[in-house]
């Protein structure tokens, strides 16, 4: 099965260099087919791979060969398949595959056509990188790549300056969480002497409680830059400048989920420092309902989909901080179902909308948009956790870990955002789908995507609906090597009350959402609203930041420029440079050729070494 791993690692490369030799050609079709057939294979071999691990329970190692080896610190670039990390392969590569096909069609009258397929594989590459890896280097090199391949397609149409100032705040702002990432690293090693994930995890119960709660913490700040959490999180949404099929792969499935993941595959860690736990999960359930509420009065199609992810990359940490490690890998996976079919959907509808994302301007797309409004409309049910869809079945779990932990605040806080999430679900789906035209028949001529666009949105559909229903597969599965949880504080009717009150909220806010905008929507006069406009203008963190952090790093910046590279550093070197040049003006006399000048200095040379010569032999 060796070869399989190798398969699934690299046929993604193979993709990205093959396209990236057309970059600077017009668009050829070729490019975008083969690197979806590329990464098709891929997930032929990862599905391989998943089938192999669930049927044997044994674990693929590889070493593809030795990387850093110097005294005592021995890294090899190798591998890890097993119960948990072949699950992310799995998931990233079925959603990789399907966007890469949607890309076909959404991109085919971009300029950048090629190159923006060999940027979307090499993404792909990075992250089964960051997947796959059996220990903390290699994961940081696809930590790393995957945050070069996000700048990249973040700013994809670097010609917009929204596009490149998006970019570069998610790369700086993963700069800020990926030092963090480092310095437990640096701890780790310091302390176990590896960074291998076996022998880490194996003498991490030997180092003081102190110790373990510096890498917990670091640990989980790489985290929470990678997966937007709060207060690095203002990038996630702003990112939404990129490509849409980028959105669905990078800021749905994959690459906002890295953290989750870390904090997972880090469970023997984190099960040790329980309070470290219980403060990420409190820090995941203030970002879901902190998401959620920015997610009701925004009319950015993409933006509310972006809150969203944020809103439900808290629900994940809730559940991995409260110790139900294979609950946030679970809900990791279905909401990667569909939230990313979700964003598909949202591309097709700019499409037909002539790149149009206010919400507002929308309307009545349904009649128009059938294949699209179906398959937006049960990925929305999904994400409202509607039984049986697959969110049903992950979400509750999440909420059930939070009342078995008594965590009453952190149950209530989820049980709200559940309501306001499928409030919210549904007021796009209605705002876009239904209720009146909004749009000119003259400026705007909406129309279906294509029947392979379509068809590429479907098995995520799919998955979407059924994903859930293998729960006690994917339970058994998994928990071979992550802990494992039940609600072992509650019985079967606690458990059934639960169940009904959160569904019955989800029901509540889909019922609210379907009938005010189906009336026309709430008045105009709630947008004069103090809470209208905190909510529309995000909190005004983003304002904070502004007046806060970079006006001042800006000023410190120029201060420091103007005073001390200037005025000091290039002052003083040039300075030494004039002088050193005076000096060879004045020394420039003693090679003038001029015979007699030059046995004067013979001369004088000759009477200064004898002189020295008679002081030092008297002293």
């Amino acid at each position: 099965m060796e070869k399989f791993v190798y398969i699934a690692l690299f046929a993604p490369l193979i993709g990205s260099l093959v396209a990236a030799l057309f970059s600077t050609q017009p668009k050829t079709a070729f490019t975008g087919w083969f690197t979806s057939f590329m990464l098709a294979v891929s997930m032929y071999a990862s599905l391989n791979l998943l089938h192999y691990v669930y049927t044997t329970d044994i674990s693929l190692h590889v070493n593809l060969f030795d990387w850093i080896v110097i005294g005592n610190l021995d890294i090899p670039f190798g591998f890890v398949v097993d119960h948990v990390s072949v699950v992310m392969m799995s998931v990233v590569t079925v959603v990789s595959t399907m966007v890469h096909i949607h890309s076909i069609g959404y991109m085919e009258h971009d300029k950048g056509f090629n190159r923006y397929f060999s940027y979307l594989s090499a993404f792909v590459f990075s992250m089964l990188v960051l997947v796959m890896a059996d220990n903390f280097a290699v994961l940081f090199i696809g930590w790393e790549g995957v945050g070069v391949c996000s700048w990249l397609l973040i700013g994809f149409w670097y010609h917009k300056e929204s596009a490149t100032w998006a970019a570069n705040e998610a790369f700086i702002m993963n700069r800020v969480g990926d030092l963090g990432l480092l310095l437990g690293m640096f701890i780790i090693y310091w302390n176990i002497g590896s960074l291998q994930y076996d022998i880490v995890f194996a003498q991490v119960s030997t180092l003081e409680t102190s110790t373990l709660i510096w890498i917990g913490v670091l640990l989980f700040v790489g985290a929470m830059g990678k997966s937007a959490q709060f207060p690095l999180h203002t990038w996630l949404a702003d990112a939404m400048e990129g490509p849409t099929p980028v959105s669905a792969l990078i800021h749905a499935a994959t690459m906002v989920t890295a953290g989750v993941y870390l904090v997972v595959r880090a469970n023997e860690l984190y099960t040790l420092i329980p309070e470290v736990g219980y403060a990420i999960a409190c820090l995941g359930a203030f970002v879901a309902i902190f998401a959620a509420t920015m997610a009701l009065v925004n009319n950015d199609m993409k933006r509310i989909i972006a809150y969203s992810t944020l809103s439900q990359l808290g629900y994940m940490f809730v559940a991995a901080g409260l110790g139900a490690y294979w609950v946030a890998l679970f809900h990791l996976a279905t909401h990667a179902f569909f939230k990313s079919v979700l964003f598909l959907g949202a591309g097709n509808v700019m499409h037909a909308m002539s790149d149009e994302l206010d919400i507002r301007k929308m309307g009545g797309l349904h009649k128009k948009m059938k294949a699209t409004s179906i398959i937006m409309i049960v990925a929305s049910l999904a994400l409202a956790g509607i039984f049986p869809l697959a969110g049903f079945f992950s979400k509750d779990k999440i909420l059930e870990a939070a009342f078995n932990a008594d965590a009453i605040i952190l149950w209530g806080t989820l049980w709200i955002t559940a309501g306001l999430t499928a409030f919210y679900s549904f007021r796009l789906v209605m705002k876009i789908f239904f209720g009146e035209q909004n749009y000119s028949n003259d400026e705007f001529h909406p129309h279906e995507a294509k029947g392979f666009v379509i068809a590429s949105m479907i098995p995520l559909a799919v998955l979407a609906v059924v994903a859930g229903m293998f729960e006690h597969q994917f339970v058994e599965f998994v928990t071979k090597i992550l802990p494992t949880w039940e609600a072992s504080n509650l019985n079967n009717a606690t458990i059934w009350i639960l169940i009904l009150v959160t569904s019955g909220v989800a029901i509540l806010g889909i019922l609210v959402a379907v009938f005010k905008y189906r009336n026309g929507g709430f008045s105009k006069s709630w947008e004069d609203t103090f809470i209208y406009r905190l909510l529309s203008n995000q909190y005004y963190i983003p304002k904070i930041y502004e007046v806060c952090i970079s006006k001042p790093y800006y000023a410190i910046s120029v201060w420091i420029f103007k005073v001390i590279e200037v005025k000091l550093i290039d002052a003083s070197i040039d300075g030494l440079a004039h002088f050193v040049n005076k000096l060879g003006v004045k020394a420039r006399i003693i090679q003038s050729g001029n015979l007699s000048s030059s046995l004067r200095l013979m001369v004088f040379g000759l009477i200064l070494g004898l002189v020295l010569a008679l002081v030092l032999s008297v002293l």
